[in-house]
């Protein structure tokens, strides 16, 4: 059940665990207890109510997200969210990691959860590409730590790749490449070695680009780059 759902685009793997724990998952009127719990073809599913339709071919979109979004589908303080933006048209998707309310840039967003979750597991190796501008005094060899991974408040951050573009003053871009992604990584890091982010653009994710994609614009990937870049289990190829 948390599989199926996730493939639903309702929510993470890990979160449907969770909403079937809380009792929110409902399989033909009687209410799910379990997450291993087998879906048939027929089988009609409900989330609070609200019956889900059957998984769709996985799919796939870049945004560019602005600044002042939040990547959440609630956010208990109001604010707008990434998922509010979407057209009216849009299936459920989610995001594929996340980026905070200041920052901007490439946002993955898929109808795949499980896909979701495989694509933002360090196994996956793919590189988080970002434009940085950061204030404060410039020093190389701080960088060069970075690159051998670094301890910040007892959370050990994996080997970060940092290229100085250029400086104006006290404020520096930079382009900076990770795998990990924790949450705010590079803030915490460059606050760390005494520099603050003033600015940060995601500019890649894995082999897909932020290219000339306007802010605030949304665009499929195809299903042919999908398998090319992803990959897929051959159940999905035969559903295009």
């Amino acid at each position: 059940m948390a599989k199926w759902l996730a493939r639903a685009g309702v929510a993470s793997r890990r979160e449907a665990e969770t909403m079937i724990q809380d009792g929110k998952i409902s399989l033909n009127n009687e209410v799910v207890k379990q997450p291993a719990t087998f879906v048939q073809e027929h089988d009609i599913i409900r989330v609070e109510g609200k019956v889900i339709s059957a998984p769709d071919r996985t799919r796939l979109w870049r945004y560019h997200k602005p600044i002042g979004l939040i990547t959440t589908h609630k956010d208990p303080e109001g604010r707008k969210t990434v998922f509010e933006a979407m057209p009216e048209a849009m299936p459920r998707v989610i995001s594929v990691g996340r980026l905070d309310l200041n920052s901007e840039g490439l946002l993955l967003l898929t109808n795949d959860g499980a896909l979701a979750r495989k694509l933002e597991m360090p196994s996956s190796q793919w590189t988080r590409r970002y434009r940085v501008r950061v204030f404060g005094t410039i020093n190389p060899e701080d960088f060069n730590r970075l690159k051998k991974g670094i301890t910040v408040e007892g959370i050990h951050y994996a080997p970060i790749d940092v290229k100085i573009d250029s400086q104006k003053g006290n404020n520096t871009w930079l382009t900076v490449s990770l795998q990990e992604g924790r949450n705010r990584e590079i803030r915490r890091v460059m606050q760390h070695i005494n520099l603050q982010v003033n600015r940060l653009i995601r500019i890649a994710y894995g082999p897909f680009q932020l290219g000339a994609l306007p802010k605030g614009a949304l665009e499929e990937v195809t299903f042919k780059v999908i398998k090319e870049q992803i990959g897929l289990p051959s159940a999905e190829h035969k559903k295009k």
